[in-house]
């Protein structure tokens, strides 16, 4: 597929519209076009802040009677415009527009960013776990695996290998976290496997900062203008020593 082909069946893969050949393809693609990765994960992030959003609101009983009342006496204007329609169309717009942006500016750097920011990153998580899409590059050596990194990002990749503590590196991907392309390392802890998305931050720095979500542990912290969240179904105790390792 080539990859002007690939980005054109990005919004039909998105809506799931493309037959099971074509799905294919574009995973094949997925892999070799860090665009579509990223434009396919800030789809899915304002798709899943949405959802979470819980923008609708039932009508008060009052306003109900209001409009039908409303529409009743105007209704002959309403007939003889064709204009009207459009109007409360683009009213309605206007005001979901107006709910998404306010909802948007609500969260800061306290608990409802960071709550935010953990269910995509669990999101981030389970979409990994699909077959074929946990790396990108398989390699357990930290040097090969930091050079593809510089290759697809703008920033610096700290990568180690933790096999000797129980924590093997398996390789990477550039995955997408509120709407920015993010690194993420693969490391696994028996069964369970562990991602840890790496960004860099303006922020100084902080303590870990735990929590779970539909069943996954998640940890994230700062260090040295760079933000780690590490996530996996492995226990809390686990996720804990790993961010030892990585801040050490």
């Amino acid at each position: 597929m080539s990859g002007n082909l690939g980005c054109s069946a990005l919004h039909s893969y998105f809506d799931r519209e493309l037959s099971g050949d074509r799905i294919a393809e574009f995973e094949r693609h997925l892999e070799h076009c860090t665009i579509c990765v990223a434009e396919l994960g800030a789809s899915d992030s304002i798709r899943n802040s949405l959802r979470r959003a819980q923008l609708y609101e039932y009508a008060p009983a009052s306003l109900r009677w209001k409009i039908c009342t409303d529409l009743r006496t105007k209704a002959p204007l309403l007939t003889a415009s064709r204009t009207r329609p459009w109007y409360w169309l683009a009213a309605a717009a206007a005001v979901l527009l107006v709910a998404c942006v306010g909802w948007r500016m609500r969260f800061g750097p306290g608990e409802d960013y960071q709550a935010e920011v953990a269910a995509e990153i669990v999101d981030a998580h389970l979409r990994s776990l699909q077959p074929g899409h946990l790396t990108v590059v398989a390699s357990s050596d930290g040097r090969t695996v930091r050079t593809w990194f510089d290759s697809k990002l703008k920033f610096s990749v700290p990568v180690h290998d933790f096999a000797n503590y129980g924590f093997p590196l398996h390789g990477a991907r550039v995955d997408v976290v509120e709407g920015r392309s993010v690194a993420a390392l693969v490391y696994s802890r028996y069964e369970h496997a562990v991602n840890v998305f790496v960004w860099p931050s303006r922020e100084r720095d902080a303590s870990p900062h735990a929590g779970s979500r539909q069943g996954y542990q998640w940890i994230d912290w700062r260090k040295g203008k760079i933000e780690f969240c590490a996530v996996s179904a492995a226990p809390a105790a686990d996720l804990e020593q790993l961010q030892g390792l990585l801040t050490e």
